[in-house]
């Protein structure tokens, strides 16, 4: 039996962070949709130039987060702007830890220049589905996060290699679920190349976020309960109509009675 299940899971998961990536799909520097979202979660995860953003846009968006009181995570991916770090790359586990290393250092300066202190770490789209299923990835994703700042939060797919991995190194890791993004019965999520990947009907969101924090589990693409463990709730920023789920999500969090905090 799921541990999280049943009658006393409020009181076992009452606190939960809500989280999003953000800056994925900002066009020039217009921030209206970021300046908004900071408004309705506790947590960002901040692109670090490999597969989105420019540096005078980081340190902008660094600033905003700093301004609200959010939460600043570092969103590292593959060096792939053309395809917003959504596409598998092969590469040696020497240079996932370099690169991870370097993007999450960057943005690390930005953030201490600024006056913050980073919180978290977050993979990016292929990096962290590739991550959450492949365990020597995972250790050097957690490797760079180590010998950056071992007191930094390691963000990964509920159930994932990546947990495992963060745990394993002394890390202080964040079990993560998403409510925007269909699963497959094995837990992972589903391919962007299926039509169905993708929920945006903000009730349907809702239902679904409720469901993974307060009872543990949520419902693949099959109808298969799989259990989940929901520290943070992830919304894309990049989802159409994200600003309307995330402010339906939170109020409807909050009425039934799961208070949203930080991973700080």
């Amino acid at each position: 039996m799921n541990p999280i299940r049943g009658v006393d899971s409020l009181m076992l998961r009452r606190c939960v962070d809500l989280n999003c990536d953000i800056g994925d799909s900002v066009e020039g520097r217009s921030l209206g949709n970021e300046t908004a979202i900071m408004n309705l979660v506790t947590s960002v995860n901040v692109p670090c130039g490999f597969h989105a953003l420019d540096p005078a846009t980081i340190r902008r968006i660094v600033q905003l987060a700093l301004e609200s009181d959010v939460a600043i995570g570092a969103h590292p991916g593959f060096f792939d702007p053309a395809g917003s770090g959504r596409r598998e790359m092969a590469m040696s586990l020497s240079d996932v830890e370099d690169i991870v290393l370097y993007q999450i250092s960057a943005l690390d300066g930005i953030v201490r220049a600024e006056g913050g202190s980073l919180c978290h770490v977050k993979p990016h789209g292929a990096l962290y589905n590739t991550a959450a299923v492949n365990q020597d990835f995972a250790y050097a994703i957690a490797g760079a996060v180590e010998l950056l700042d071992s007191s930094l939060v390691l963000i990964g797919l509920s159930g994932s290699c990546l947990l495992e991995a963060g745990r394993k190194k002394g890390l202080k890791v964040a079990s993560e679920v998403f409510g925007d993004r269909a699963y497959e019965p094995t837990g992972v999520l589903r391919s962007r190349q299926f039509s169905n990947s993708l929920i945006q009907d903000s009730d349907l969101v809702v239902k679904r976020v409720v469901e993974m924090v307060r009872d543990g589990v949520v419902h693949s693409v099959t109808g298969q309960a799989v259990d989940v463990k929901a520290d943070t709730v992830c919304v894309h920023g990049d989802t159409p109509g994200a600003q309307a789920v995330l402010r339906n999500l939170r109020m409807s969090l909050q009425s039934t009675g799961i208070e949203l905090a930080s991973l700080k």
